[in-house]
C-alpha cells in the first residue's frame, strides 16, 4: 500500500477561495456573486483584488442564478457563491431553464455539502446535490478531496466552457494532493494499485478510503483506490480497467446511495462488466446536528465502513 502523508489540515472551501482568486488572476473575465455567504465561502481575498468583479447579491439565490446567466453573455466567467442546498435545491428550476437548458457557462461553488456541514443540522445537509445535478443534460459535476485540489479544480472550472457544478465542504481534512497537481476534469486519479478490491471514493471519503486501505493491507487484502474528482462526466475507462483485474467494487461518497457516486459507477458496470458492489453512503435519509466526525461515524462514512465493506464484496466474487 502506498504510503500517504500531510503536513496540514484544510477545509476544502478555502482552496476554493484561493483558486478563486488564482482563476481572477489568470483571466478578468472571471467574475464572483455570493448570497450574502462572502466569510463561509472564502471570497474575501477575491473581493479584495478584484471588488470591482464582485457582485453581493444578498439572501437572494434564485435571482443570483439568473443574473450570473445574463453575465455569461456579455463574456464573463461567473462564479456563483452559497451553501450546496441553496446552490441546489432552492434553485433547481432557475439552474435547469436558465443555465443548464441553455448551456450558459456559469460556475456554480457549492460548499458545505453533505453531512460535515455539522450543527446546522438536516435542513442545511443536502445529500441529494450530486443527484440533482449531474442529471442536468450538459452539466460537469465535480467533487474534490482536499484543498489542493480544490484550488485545482476551481482554476480548471474556470478554464472549462461550459456549465459546471464545484461541490466542497466546511471541516477541514488532511491535505495530502500536491500543490502542483494538474487538474484534468473527466480524469480519475490512480492513487494505489491492487489486485484484490477496487475502491472508487470522492470528496471527503478520499481520504478515509486511504485509511482504509492501509487497514486492509493488514488484513492481506490489497485494495486499488481510485480518487473519482469529476463524478460527471464520469472516467468509465479508468473503472473498467481496474474492475476488470480486482473483479469487484466499493464505492464511497458523502451523499445519499440513491443517485450519487455509486450509482454512476454500478450504470457503468451494468452495461459494461457487471460485478459484485457495495456502497458506503447515506442510506436513504436525512442528517441531523451534530459534530462532523460523529456524523460520519453514525452514518457509517470513514474508514471502518469501507473495510467492512470491502471485506463483504470480496466474499462475493
Amino acid at each position: 500500500m502506498k504510503k500517504y502523508t500531510y503536513t496540514e489540515s484544510k477545509d476544502t472551501r478555502s482552496g476554493f477561495g484561493a483558486g478563486l482568486l488564482e482563476a481572477g488572476k489568470q483571466d478578468e473575465n472571471v467574475v464572483a456573486l455570493c448570497a450574502d455567504l462572502i466569510g463561509s465561502l472564502k471570497m474575501n481575498d477575491f473581493i479584495k483584488e478584484f471588488p470591482e468583479r464582485f457582485f453581493q447579491i444578498g439572501i437572494a439565490e434564485a435571482n443570483m442564478m439568473g443574473i450570473a446567466a445574463g453575465l455569461t453573455i456579455g463574456g464573463k466567467i461567473p462564479f456563483t457563491g452559497t451553501f450546496a442546498n441553496f446552490s441546489t435545491g432552492r434553485v433547481y428550476d432557475q439552474i435547469r431553464q436558465s443555465i443548464a437548458y441553455s448551456d450558459k457557462n456559469v460556475k456554480i461553488a457549492a460548499s458545505h455539502a453533505g453531512l460535515t456541514l455539522g450543527e446546522d443540522g438536516a435542513t442545511h445537509q443536502i445529500l441529494e446535490d450530486i443527484g440533482l445535478m449531474k442529471m442536468l443534460p450538459g452539466m460537469t459535476v465535480i467533487n474534490p478531496c482536499d484543498f489542493n485540489q480544490t484550488k485545482a479544480a476551481t482554476i480548471a472550472a474556470a478554464k472549462y466552457d461550459g456549465p459546471v457544478y464545484l461541490r466542497f465542504g466546511r471541516p477541514v481534512v488532511p491535505n495530502f494532493t500536491p500543490a502542483d497537481q494538474e487538474f484534468v476534469i473527466g480524469k480519475a486519479v490512480l492513487l494505489n494499485e491492487g489486485t484484490d478490491v477496487t475502491i472508487i471514493a470522492t470528496g471527503h471519503l478520499v481520504w478515509e478510503a486511504i485509511q482504509a486501505g492501509e487497514q486492509l493491507a493488514e488484513l492481506g487484502i490489497n485494495a486499488e483506490i481510485i480518487n473519482i474528482h469529476t463524478i460527471k462526466p464520469l472516467d468509465e475507462e479508468a473503472i473498467l480497467k481496474s474492475v476488470a483485474k480486482t473483479k469487484c467494487v466499493v464505492t464511497a461518497e458523502e451523499h445519499n446511495r440513491l443517485g450519487g457516486l455509486g450509482d454512476s459507477v454500478a450504470q457503468v458496470l451494468t452495461r459494461e462488466l457487471p460485478t459484485p458492489q457495495e456502497y458506503v453512503a447515506v442510506n436513504d435519509s436525512f442528517g441531523e446536528s451534530g459534530t462532523p466526525a460523529q456524523l460520519m461515524e453514525k452514518y457509517g462514512l470513514n474508514a471502518a465502513a469501507i473495510v467492512a465493506a470491502a471485506q463483504k464484496v470480496i466474499k462475493r466474487k
